[in-house]
């Protein structure tokens, strides 16, 4: 899989959508995500792909 966006906007608005998400991931774990750089990664490009 890959992900595309086209100009910097872009990015931003799915790096806060991945943000947002990730918060909610850390609730369900009860702590820390110390590999969130593995995690946002899969995360924007899984959805790209929907």
């Amino acid at each position: 899989m890959s992900a595309t966006y086209e100009n910097a906007a872009e990015l931003a608005e799915a790096l806060r959508r991945a943000a947002a998400a990730h918060g909610e991931h850390e609730k369900q774990l009860g702590h820390e995500d110390a590999d969130w750089p593995s995690w946002y990664a899969q995360y924007m490009v899984h959805e790209q792909s929907e």
